[in-house]
């Protein structure tokens, strides 16, 4: 076994790692197809191995081609760590400064198997969501964290380790960027290549920005989602008895379920991974699987009936999950479902993020590799059947939204009805949650805020668990406003059964939403406990890119902005920076996430608090610009989510 002290010294060359090629027993990233030709395939082996002496290229070059040939990418699977790789106590790793260490221990987070949806391909979440782009580039990386001083600055292009250069203390430790394609050529087919020659990454918006604390994140943010849209469409405080219908169970999408739970509703999510049913049913997150429509439908009835919260998994295509129940509106008149959405990883429809109906799970994988341009007209005859669907049971008064995932985007390009009459080009039939759920809490400056105890240690958790929760009840007593009250209420609750449900998921760590106010208090507050003691080691900051700021993207995030600058990215280009010299740790910008590669631009941030007056300091500058950058204190009108963003000028708090 591998030591962390092995894994800093560099690519293990002499002697080669034993080359054992793909695990067995763990799920795998889908085949891709980038299409290349005969002197694109000699760049992609030159390319790879550039990170290696000449002596030894001979031999990489073969097992290299064959990835190649096999898998559509070279993973350099022979350099696999044999490490139990999971986020260690920061105190376990051989660096120079406490920000290295603290990267590090976020690196191997993202990478955790208990965490990440493909680990062996670097995968953290959403299908394609890298880390880095090749087993290379982790050793690389680590080595030059273990090396780093607080006099420089590790540089990374799409997953490659630029190197160290001399830069200053205050100055960010690490610089990231991912998939920065120039825009004529930001398309799909052109990332198929550019990933297989590998010169570029799909960073998602956590995974290549190594902030992702496991799917405890997208809990939160469903729970907060399913609370407000009772409220919105439902007019409804307490869910018990309603059904909400979804499907996804892998990374992200994975925290469905036990948000239905904590939500107090009865949540039926499809998954036609059996693994990925599995592997949330052992974590305890899915109460009960069955692959038998017949069984969902009778414990669907149940449960609604007696109002019992109930997470129950489907085995099988989400198409045929709604198909069945508009058969039981038409054959009993009755709608079993009162709200709706999808979280399939539909930004990446063709290449496994979305599997089409008329085929079981292995067959479409096999046809995925073999025959992708059928697996592509079946995927968008699928998407056509799906919303066919949804509009029948939609029309008698079942609620729908689109979770930002690109499927009404998707599904409109696949001809499907999900247009809105008269409406401009970000706007469906059915809206985004940002629309009509998340945005009138954005436009008040709330938006996901996490923390990492790098000690590793359950009580140090529980203690910055106490923290958040005492500051946001003393926000309360000191005064805030009526809706600003509300979220603060319903994020204290959030902490409160986050403690009952074992929501950690590799790392320590917690997230809730909090406004700029909150962010920063918290922040002070938990880097002071450090200080005294009462916190055993650092703290990282970090969030959601996913944020009041952090990202333009025109489907989702800004889907409310009507001055006609939603397709601009200003702002998450000036986050970013903006974040980098006033005080983040590292900062990361990347194309894609969420809805997909060329469909959005976001930026987000790490910062370590450890207890000293310069941490204090640098919060309380980088999280008021990181919110305000975005946000007014909530001076945008409810509804029109940072509107016209002050006409896209004053940038600074008013």
């Amino acid at each position: 076994m591998t030591s962390l002290k092995e894994i800093c010294r560099g690519l293990p060359l002499y002697p080669l790692p034993e080359n054992r090629g793909r695990r067995k027993g763990i799920p795998h990233a889908p085949v891709r197809t980038p299409n290349l030709t005969a002197q694109e395939k000699k760049l992609a082996l030159r390319n790879a191995l550039r990170y290696f002496p000449p002596e030894i290229q001979k031999k990489l070059a073969l097992e290299f081609a064959e990835e190649l040939r096999l898998y559509g990418h070279i993973y350099m699977y022979r350099f696999f760590p044999d490490i139990e790789m999971r986020a260690y106590p920061i105190g376990e790793y051989p660096c120079k400064t406490k920000s290295a260490a603290a990267i590090m221990l976020m690196i191997m987070n993202n990478l955790d198997p208990s965490v990440a949806q493909f680990p062996q391909e670097l995968v953290t979440y959403g299908g394609n969501g890298q880390v880095f782009s090749n087993w290379a580039q982790f050793w690389l990386v680590m080595h030059y964290l273990s090396e780093m001083t607080e006099e420089q600055t590790l540089v990374m292009y799409s997953g490659h380790p630029l190197g160290l250069f001399p830069s200053h203390h205050y100055a960010p430790r690490l610089i990231i960027t991912n998939g920065m394609v120039i825009p004529n050529y930001s398309t799909r087919d052109e990332y198929e290549k550019m990933f297989a020659l590998g010169v570029t990454m799909y960073g998602q918006m956590t995974a290549g920005s190594y902030c992702y604390i496991g799917p405890q994140g997208i809990v939160h943010g469903t729970v907060l989602t399913v609370l407000n849209a009772g409220r919105r469409y439902l007019k409804a405080e307490d869910l018990s008895g309603k059904v909400f219908v979804t499907s996804g169970l892998g990374g992200m999408s994975g925290a469905q379920a036990k948000a239905a739970v904590i939500a107090g509703c009865v949540g039926i999510i499809a998954e036609v991974d059996e693994a990925a049913l599995l592997k949330r049913h052992k974590q305890g997150w899915l109460m009960e699987i069955s692959n038998n429509l017949d069984h969902c439908i009778a414990r669907l009835r149940d449960a609604r009936k007696n109002k019992i919260a109930l997470s129950l998994g489907y085995h099988g295509n989400v198409v045929d999950l709604w198909e069945r129940l508009v058969y039981e509106l038409d054959t009993t008149g009755e709608l079993l479902v009162d709200l709706g959405s999808d979280q399939t990883s539909c930004h990446n429809p063709f290449s496994g993020g979305y599997y089409p109906v008329q085929l079981g799970f292995e067959e479409a994988k096999q046809l995925l590799s073999t025959n992708p341009g059928k697996f592509r007209t079946l995927v968008q005859e699928s998407l056509k059947r799906h919303v066919a669907a949804i509009n029948r049971l939609a029309d008698k008064g079942m609620f729908f939204w689109d979770y930002g995932n690109a499927f009404l985007l998707e599904a409109q390009r696949a001809g499907a009805d999900v247009q809105k009459r008269g409406a401009n080009k970000t706007e469906f039939r059915y809206p985004s949650y940002v629309q009509h759920i998340m945005g009138d809490i954005f436009s008040l400056g709330f938006g996901p805020f996490r923390w990492v105890c790098t000690s590793g240690d359950p009580q140090d958790l529980a203690t910055t668990d106490s923290i958040a929760m005492s500051v946001l009840e003393d926000s309360i007593r000191q005064g805030v406003s009526t809706s600003v009250k509300q979220q603060y209420h319903d994020n204290i609750r959030w902490i409160r059964e986050a403690g009952r449900h074992s929501l950690v998921v590799g790392s320590q760590a917690r997230i809730l939403y909090s406004d700029q106010r909150g962010r920063v208090s918290i922040a002070v507050a938990i880097n002071r406990a450090i200080s005294e003691g009462r916190i055993k080691a650092p703290v990282v900051l970090s969030r959601d890119h996913h944020d009041v700021s952090g990202t333009d993207s025109p489907y989702r995030e800004t889907s409310n902005i009507y001055d006609g600058s939603a397709f601009c990215a200003d702002m998450a280009v000036q986050n970013f920076v903006g974040d980098a010299f006033r005080g983040a740790t590292w900062v990361a910008l990347h194309n894609g996430g969420g809805v997909g590669w060329g469909e959005v631009i976001n930026g987000g941030f790490g910062l370590v608090l450890d207890g000293s007056k310069e941490a204090e300091e640098r919060a309380k500058m980088m999280l008021s610009w990181d919110v305000s950058n975005g946000d007014h204190e909530g001076k945008y009108c409810k509804d029109l989510h940072r509107e016209m963003r002050l006409a896209r000028g004053s940038q600074g708090q008013e």
